[in-house]
């Protein structure tokens, strides 16, 4: 999740001023009345959930919560935005737009976690994280991360840039080729990537070897990853396993 650009006090005006003081006054009270001591034992309540989410929205826009509410709600609950457990929960809401959640989305994923406050959401953040170990689940938030993290959702592709952050996201400590395939891409001709090539690099990183002993030219796979394995055999750069 993208963190959003701040103004210097240079650029405010008076104006500004006054909707900052409104806004810290409202963080404060945020943190105030959702503690990180409430009991994580209460039932789920929608109306206080709504409420708390207000907390991270401007009233000019009161159902988007938006970067400066998404740095503020990862703050408050101890994550970094772009630590990958944002991008589950992210999938977990059905979030259909990197750095915003609406009150629906916000709604439907922590009406599922029974999460209406900030304690709450803290005590699942490990349960949150645990899903990336279940490989069904895995493969569902991978290929939700292509279609939530384009910018523009009028085009197929994704730009090459995003795709090498949310590659490193998802795959840079479980695939032992990755680092190979990011220089690759550094030195390729793509731009950008589509849904298939996306597919298929996770599969390619879950079913064949370190060495590509068992890699089938004949296979049907893109012909990036083919240019990747021949690029990657001319380099001399195969991990042996």
């Amino acid at each position: 999740m993208p963190r959003s650009k701040r103004r210097s006090a240079a650029d405010m005006g008076p104006d500004d001023d006054d909707r900052h003081c409104n806004k810290r006054f409202r963080n404060t009270t945020s943190v105030r009345r959702f503690s990180k001591t409430e009991d994580t034992s209460s039932p789920f309540n929608q109306k206080r959930c709504i409420t708390w989410f207000r907390e991270y929205t401007s009233p000019d826009d009161p159902d988007v919560l938006g970067p400066e509410g998404m740095e503020k709600f990862c703050e408050d609950i101890g994550v970094e935005p772009e630590n990958v457990v944002m991008l589950v929960l992210a999938w977990k809401m059905n979030a259909r737009q990197m750095g915003f959640f609406t009150q629906q989305e916000w709604l439907r994923g922590l009406m599922d976690l029974q999460c209406d406050s900030i304690s709450k959401v803290q005590s699942k953040l490990d349960y949150l994280r645990l899903l990336l170990n279940d490989q069904v689940t895995f493969k569902s938030i991978y290929r939700y991360a292509y279609d939530f993290a384009r910018q523009d959702k009028d085009q197929r592709s994704m730009d090459i840039e995003t795709a090498k952050a949310m590659l490193q996201l998802l795959l840079g400590k479980h695939w032992t080729l990755f680092g190979q395939f990011n220089n690759f891409l550094e030195r390729s001709k793509y731009k950008v990537i589509n849904k298939d090539q996306w597919c298929n690099i996770l599969e390619f990183s879950r079913t064949i070897a370190n060495d590509l002993s068992n890699y089938d030219v004949d296979g049907a796979w893109p012909v990036m990853l083919d240019e990747f394995v021949e690029w990657l055999k001319a380099s001399k750069d195969v991990r042996r396993s």
